[in-house]
């Protein structure tokens, strides 16, 4: 988060509030909260568990935009559940210190979009494949880090089930 980002938060829950219910206020209060710690440089174990419980009041609190019908059909946020996973992220592979999903989108871009518009569509997986494997100069992650199912379940996670 930018420091204008920061400004306009410091003013945007002030002027919302009385305008909207309490309880979402506090759900908002709760993903900025959230939003502020993981944007630290370091992260320690007090940082953790204040992140956890930023989470947790985040969680208890967000049924208030489908109580209200703000989101009738339920919550979907984008990248959303990805949140029940930064503690454990955090201890394994250090503070995101700002890192933006855009720079992600830029690669996902050149290593799946690109290829799949340069296969025919049929049975293209191999054809991407192999344009996708000239396209990388190293392997993306250290040979000693053990890639992450993204659909697997991390067992140190208690709040799993809230995501």
């Amino acid at each position: 988060m930018g420091v204008d980002s920061k400004a306009l938060m410091k003013v945007f829950l002030p002027a919302i509030a009385g305008h909207v219910p309490d309880r979402m206020v506090q759900a908002i209060s709760a993903f900025l909260d959230f939003c502020y710690i993981v944007c630290h440089s370091s992260l320690d174990e007090g940082d953790l568990s204040a992140l956890d419980d930023a989470l947790s009041r985040f969680h208890k609190e967000r049924n208030i935009f489908i109580e209200t019908g703000v989101t009738p059909n339920g919550i979907s946020l984008p990248r959303q559940h990805s949140l029940c996973h930064y503690h454990y992220l955090i201890q394994q592979f250090g503070a995101p210190n700002g890192l933006c999903s855009s720079l992600t989108e830029s690669r996902h871009h050149k290593a799946v979009k690109e290829p799949w518009r340069r296969s025919s569509g049929y049975l293209a997986l191999g054809q991407m494949l192999k344009f996708a494997a000239g396209l990388l100069d190293k392997p993306l992650l250290p040979s000693d880090v053990i890639a992450i199912d993204p659909d697997s379940t991390f067992d140190d996670n208690p709040d799993e089930e809230n995501c």
